[in-house]
Protein backbone atom coordinates (compact mmCIF):
# COMPACT_ATOMS: atom_id res chain seq x y z
CA UNK A 1 0.00 0.00 0.00
CA UNK A 2 1.09 3.12 -0.92
CA UNK A 3 2.22 5.62 1.62
CA UNK A 4 -0.03 8.13 0.49
CA UNK A 5 -3.02 6.02 0.41
CA UNK A 6 -2.42 4.59 3.63
CA UNK A 7 -2.50 8.25 5.03
CA UNK A 8 -5.89 9.04 3.62
CA UNK A 9 -7.26 5.76 5.14
CA UNK A 10 -5.64 6.88 8.53
CA UNK A 11 -7.25 10.37 7.89
CA UNK A 12 -10.71 8.45 7.54
CA UNK A 13 -10.38 6.25 10.19
CA UNK A 14 -9.89 9.29 12.13
CA UNK A 15 -12.45 11.56 10.52
CA UNK A 16 -15.06 8.37 11.85
CA UNK A 17 -13.91 8.43 15.32
CA UNK A 18 -14.95 12.10 15.68
CA UNK A 19 -18.02 11.29 14.18
CA UNK A 20 -19.17 8.99 16.49
CA UNK A 21 -17.93 10.78 19.03
CA UNK A 22 -19.60 13.97 18.21
CA UNK A 23 -22.44 12.07 17.49
CA UNK A 24 -22.66 10.40 20.81
CA UNK A 25 -21.92 13.17 22.96
CA UNK A 26 -25.46 14.84 21.96
CA UNK A 27 -26.34 11.55 24.16
CA UNK A 28 -23.98 12.78 27.20
CA UNK A 29 -25.78 16.59 26.44
CA UNK A 30 -29.26 15.10 27.26
CA UNK A 31 -27.50 13.40 30.24
CA UNK A 32 -26.68 16.24 31.76
CA UNK A 33 -29.84 18.20 31.70
CA UNK A 34 -30.11 15.80 34.69
CA UNK A 35 -28.22 17.01 36.79
CA UNK A 36 -26.86 20.59 35.51
CA UNK A 37 -28.41 23.60 33.73
CA UNK A 38 -27.44 24.22 29.90
CA UNK A 39 -25.48 27.31 30.72
CA UNK A 40 -23.60 25.87 33.07
CA UNK A 41 -23.09 22.30 30.92
CA UNK A 42 -21.95 24.34 28.25
CA UNK A 43 -19.69 26.75 30.23
CA UNK A 44 -17.69 23.95 32.00
CA UNK A 45 -17.38 21.45 28.93
CA UNK A 46 -16.19 24.30 26.41
CA UNK A 47 -13.55 25.67 29.44
CA UNK A 48 -12.74 21.71 29.85
CA UNK A 49 -11.86 21.51 26.25
CA UNK A 50 -10.10 24.53 26.23
CA UNK A 51 -7.38 22.88 28.72
CA UNK A 52 -7.44 19.92 26.41
CA UNK A 53 -6.35 22.08 23.79
CA UNK A 54 -3.70 24.61 25.60
CA UNK A 55 -2.18 21.19 26.48
CA UNK A 56 -1.78 20.17 23.55
CA UNK A 57 -0.34 23.39 22.06
CA UNK A 58 2.37 23.30 25.20
CA UNK A 59 3.18 19.77 24.64
CA UNK A 60 3.00 19.46 20.48
CA UNK A 61 2.71 23.08 19.06
CA UNK A 62 4.62 24.96 21.41
CA UNK A 63 5.25 27.44 18.40
CA UNK A 64 1.86 28.75 18.25
CA UNK A 65 2.20 30.89 21.54
CA UNK A 66 4.76 32.82 19.31
CA UNK A 67 1.56 34.54 17.65
CA UNK A 68 0.34 36.36 20.98
CA UNK A 69 3.80 38.15 20.83
CA UNK A 70 3.31 39.49 17.56
CA UNK A 71 2.50 43.13 16.51
CA UNK A 72 2.29 43.42 12.89
CA UNK A 73 -1.18 42.27 11.33
CA UNK A 74 -2.68 39.00 12.09
CA UNK A 75 -0.97 39.09 15.60
CA UNK A 76 -2.01 38.99 19.07
CA UNK A 77 -4.87 41.49 19.04
CA UNK A 78 -6.52 40.14 15.87
CA UNK A 79 -6.46 36.98 16.89
CA UNK A 80 -7.95 37.99 20.14
CA UNK A 81 -10.41 39.51 18.43
CA UNK A 82 -11.05 36.67 16.08
CA UNK A 83 -11.28 34.03 18.39
CA UNK A 84 -13.43 36.21 20.84
CA UNK A 85 -16.08 36.99 17.53
CA UNK A 86 -16.33 33.28 16.86
CA UNK A 87 -16.59 32.16 20.85
CA UNK A 88 -19.28 34.55 21.40
CA UNK A 89 -20.96 33.10 17.88
CA UNK A 90 -20.22 29.55 19.24
CA UNK A 91 -21.74 30.32 22.60
CA UNK A 92 -24.89 31.30 21.63
CA UNK A 93 -25.31 28.11 19.14
CA UNK A 94 -24.33 25.79 21.75
CA UNK A 95 -27.00 27.24 23.40
CA UNK A 96 -29.24 26.75 21.58
CA UNK A 97 -29.05 23.49 20.86
CA UNK A 98 -28.26 22.32 24.29
CA UNK A 99 -31.77 24.21 25.37
CA UNK A 100 -33.51 21.94 22.79
CA UNK A 101 -32.23 19.33 23.46
CA UNK A 102 -34.72 19.13 26.64
CA UNK A 103 -37.88 19.07 23.92
CA UNK A 104 -36.78 16.85 21.07
CA UNK A 105 -35.17 13.18 20.46
CA UNK A 106 -31.62 12.84 20.53
CA UNK A 107 -31.42 11.75 16.76
CA UNK A 108 -33.60 14.86 15.72
CA UNK A 109 -30.74 16.96 17.79
CA UNK A 110 -28.11 15.22 15.53
CA UNK A 111 -29.59 15.29 12.02
CA UNK A 112 -30.95 19.10 12.14
CA UNK A 113 -27.66 20.30 13.59
CA UNK A 114 -25.43 18.75 10.91
CA UNK A 115 -27.76 20.65 8.32
CA UNK A 116 -25.14 23.57 8.63
CA UNK A 117 -23.21 21.43 5.93
CA UNK A 118 -26.35 22.37 3.76
CA UNK A 119 -26.77 25.91 5.37
CA UNK A 120 -23.16 27.31 4.53
CA UNK A 121 -22.88 26.77 0.76
CA UNK A 122 -26.58 28.30 0.53
CA UNK A 123 -25.65 31.18 2.92
CA UNK A 124 -23.07 31.60 0.35
CA UNK A 125 -25.34 32.80 -2.50
CA UNK A 126 -25.81 35.90 -0.18
CA UNK A 127 -22.04 36.97 -0.46
CA UNK A 128 -22.66 36.23 -4.79
CA UNK A 129 -20.49 32.31 -4.39
CA UNK A 130 -21.22 29.72 -6.76
CA UNK A 131 -23.83 27.34 -5.98
CA UNK A 132 -24.69 24.64 -8.43
CA UNK A 133 -27.30 21.91 -8.73
CA UNK A 134 -25.88 20.00 -6.24
CA UNK A 135 -25.83 22.17 -3.48
CA UNK A 136 -29.55 22.40 -4.45
CA UNK A 137 -30.41 19.32 -5.00
CA UNK A 138 -29.25 18.65 -1.24
CA UNK A 139 -30.88 21.07 0.20
CA UNK A 140 -34.38 20.10 -1.50
CA UNK A 141 -33.76 16.37 0.22
CA UNK A 142 -32.29 17.60 3.39
CA UNK A 143 -35.38 19.93 4.26
CA UNK A 144 -38.01 17.25 2.91
CA UNK A 145 -36.27 14.96 5.02
CA UNK A 146 -36.60 17.42 7.89
CA UNK A 147 -40.33 17.26 7.54
CA UNK A 148 -40.62 14.02 7.85
CA UNK A 149 -38.65 13.79 10.80
CA UNK A 150 -39.73 16.28 12.96
CA UNK A 151 -43.52 17.57 11.51
CA UNK A 152 -45.87 14.73 12.46
CA UNK A 153 -49.18 13.58 10.67
CA UNK A 154 -50.89 16.39 12.71
CA UNK A 155 -48.59 18.96 11.12
CA UNK A 156 -46.87 20.09 14.40
CA UNK A 157 -43.12 20.29 14.88
CA UNK A 158 -41.15 19.39 18.34
CA UNK A 159 -40.91 22.16 20.07
CA UNK A 160 -37.08 21.55 20.63
CA UNK A 161 -36.66 21.07 16.47
CA UNK A 162 -36.65 24.56 16.15
CA UNK A 163 -34.54 25.33 18.66
CA UNK A 164 -31.82 22.64 17.02
CA UNK A 165 -32.81 24.68 13.48
CA UNK A 166 -31.81 28.31 15.19
CA UNK A 167 -28.64 26.28 16.27
CA UNK A 168 -27.51 25.07 12.97
CA UNK A 169 -28.16 28.51 11.88
CA UNK A 170 -26.51 30.10 13.92
CA UNK A 171 -23.73 27.65 13.36
CA UNK A 172 -23.52 28.07 10.30
CA UNK A 173 -22.57 31.88 10.19
CA UNK A 174 -19.92 30.43 12.82
CA UNK A 175 -18.00 28.17 10.16
CA UNK A 176 -18.57 31.17 7.62
CA UNK A 177 -16.30 33.22 10.24
CA UNK A 178 -13.84 30.42 10.67
CA UNK A 179 -13.27 30.02 7.28
CA UNK A 180 -11.80 34.13 7.29
CA UNK A 181 -10.15 33.87 10.18
CA UNK A 182 -8.30 30.55 9.49
CA UNK A 183 -6.26 31.48 7.10
CA UNK A 184 -4.27 34.69 8.82
CA UNK A 185 -4.05 32.66 12.15
CA UNK A 186 -3.09 29.11 13.71
CA UNK A 187 -6.19 26.87 13.65
CA UNK A 188 -5.37 25.64 17.19
CA UNK A 189 -4.89 29.19 18.63
CA UNK A 190 -8.00 30.32 17.25
CA UNK A 191 -9.64 27.50 18.46
CA UNK A 192 -8.10 27.68 22.58
CA UNK A 193 -9.41 31.35 21.89
CA UNK A 194 -12.63 30.83 21.00
CA UNK A 195 -13.42 27.92 23.19
CA UNK A 196 -11.98 30.19 26.41
CA UNK A 197 -14.41 33.19 25.23
CA UNK A 198 -17.53 30.12 24.68
CA UNK A 199 -17.02 28.36 28.34
CA UNK A 200 -16.65 32.19 29.97
CA UNK A 201 -19.78 33.52 28.17
CA UNK A 202 -22.14 30.19 29.23
CA UNK A 203 -20.39 30.88 32.20
CA UNK A 204 -20.94 34.35 33.17
CA UNK A 205 -24.84 33.23 32.34
CA UNK A 206 -25.23 30.03 33.53
CA UNK A 207 -23.70 31.28 37.46
CA UNK A 208 -26.43 34.39 37.06
CA UNK A 209 -29.67 32.33 36.60
CA UNK A 210 -28.84 28.77 37.45
CA UNK A 211 -28.57 26.75 40.69
CA UNK A 212 -25.22 25.50 41.38
CA UNK A 213 -23.58 23.68 43.89
CA UNK A 214 -20.27 21.04 44.24
CA UNK A 215 -22.95 18.26 44.52
CA UNK A 216 -24.72 19.70 41.24
CA UNK A 217 -21.15 20.26 39.17
CA UNK A 218 -19.93 15.86 40.74
CA UNK A 219 -23.37 14.36 39.80
CA UNK A 220 -23.06 16.31 35.76
CA UNK A 221 -19.00 15.19 35.95
CA UNK A 222 -18.89 12.30 33.60
CA UNK A 223 -20.73 14.28 30.72
CA UNK A 224 -18.76 17.43 31.51
CA UNK A 225 -15.50 15.12 31.32
CA UNK A 226 -17.31 13.52 27.86
CA UNK A 227 -18.60 16.74 26.57
CA UNK A 228 -15.70 18.83 27.08
CA UNK A 229 -12.61 16.55 27.16
CA UNK A 230 -13.29 14.00 24.33
CA UNK A 231 -16.15 16.01 22.17
CA UNK A 232 -14.67 19.95 22.44
CA UNK A 233 -10.74 19.21 23.03
CA UNK A 234 -9.99 15.45 21.33
CA UNK A 235 -12.27 15.07 18.68
CA UNK A 236 -11.63 18.94 17.34
CA UNK A 237 -7.42 18.45 17.48
CA UNK A 238 -8.48 14.64 15.74
CA UNK A 239 -10.50 16.66 13.12
CA UNK A 240 -7.47 19.26 12.55
CA UNK A 241 -4.91 16.68 12.21
CA UNK A 242 -7.09 14.46 9.79
CA UNK A 243 -8.28 16.95 7.26
CA UNK A 244 -4.67 17.77 6.31
CA UNK A 245 -4.63 14.45 4.72
CA UNK A 246 -8.70 13.92 3.75
CA UNK A 247 -10.09 14.73 0.47
CA UNK A 248 -12.50 17.08 1.34
CA UNK A 249 -15.50 15.40 0.26
CA UNK A 250 -14.39 12.26 1.82
CA UNK A 251 -14.25 14.63 4.99
CA UNK A 252 -17.68 16.45 4.09
CA UNK A 253 -19.57 12.75 4.05
CA UNK A 254 -17.55 11.21 7.33
CA UNK A 255 -18.73 13.75 9.35
CA UNK A 256 -21.99 13.95 8.08
CA UNK A 257 -22.49 10.54 9.91
CA UNK A 258 -22.26 12.97 13.24
CA UNK A 259 -26.50 12.36 12.94
CA UNK A 260 -26.35 8.72 12.28
CA UNK A 261 -24.05 8.31 15.67
CA UNK A 262 -26.27 10.29 17.47
CA UNK A 263 -29.12 8.12 16.72
CA UNK A 264 -27.47 4.75 17.38
CA UNK A 265 -26.07 6.03 20.82
CA UNK A 266 -29.28 7.45 21.72
CA UNK A 267 -31.10 3.72 20.73
CA UNK A 268 -27.79 2.04 22.65
CA UNK A 269 -28.24 4.41 26.13
CA UNK A 270 -31.14 5.92 26.17
CA UNK A 271 -33.60 3.08 24.33
CA UNK A 272 -34.87 6.22 21.95
CA UNK A 273 -36.78 4.56 19.01
CA UNK A 274 -37.91 6.83 15.65
CA UNK A 275 -40.79 5.58 13.73
CA UNK A 276 -40.90 4.39 10.20
CA UNK A 277 -41.51 8.21 9.36
CA UNK A 278 -38.83 10.10 10.95
CA UNK A 279 -36.57 7.04 10.05
CA UNK A 280 -37.18 8.01 5.84
CA UNK A 281 -36.72 11.21 7.10
CA UNK A 282 -33.51 10.58 8.69
CA UNK A 283 -32.18 8.46 5.31
CA UNK A 284 -33.21 11.84 3.05
CA UNK A 285 -31.35 13.97 5.24
CA UNK A 286 -28.46 12.22 5.04
CA UNK A 287 -28.68 11.60 1.40
CA UNK A 288 -29.28 15.80 0.93
CA UNK A 289 -25.92 16.14 3.59
CA UNK A 290 -23.99 13.93 1.16
CA UNK A 291 -25.08 15.17 -2.32
CA UNK A 292 -24.52 18.43 -1.20
CA UNK A 293 -20.58 18.07 -0.69
CA UNK A 294 -19.72 15.05 -2.85
CA UNK A 295 -21.86 16.54 -6.57
CA UNK A 296 -20.06 19.70 -6.51
CA UNK A 297 -16.86 18.22 -5.52
CA UNK A 298 -17.42 15.75 -8.37
CA UNK A 299 -18.50 18.52 -11.23
CA UNK A 300 -15.18 20.20 -9.89
CA UNK A 301 -13.26 17.26 -10.92
CA UNK A 302 -15.13 17.08 -14.03
CA UNK A 303 -13.92 20.52 -14.90
CA UNK A 304 -10.42 20.21 -14.21
CA UNK A 305 -10.08 16.93 -16.25
CA UNK A 306 -8.77 18.66 -19.79
CA UNK A 307 -10.92 17.40 -22.91
CA UNK A 308 -9.01 15.80 -26.12
CA UNK A 309 -10.54 15.65 -29.83
CA UNK A 310 -10.42 12.36 -31.48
Amino acid sequence: MKAETRQHLRANVLMLIAAIIWGSAFVAQRLSLDAIGPFLFTGLRFRLGALVVLTLIVCVRRSALAELSKREPGGARELLGAGALLGMVLAASISLQQIGLQYTKVANAGFISSLYVVIVPLLGVLFRHRTGIGTWLGAVLAAVGMYFLSVNEHFSMLYGDWYQLAGALVISVQMMLVGRFAVRHDTLMLALVQFVTCGLACLVVGLAIEPISFAVIARAAPTILYGGALSVGVAYTIQVVAQKHAAPSHAAVIFSMEGVFAALAAWVVLGETLSARALFGCALMLAGLIVCQVMPAWQRGRERVPHTSS
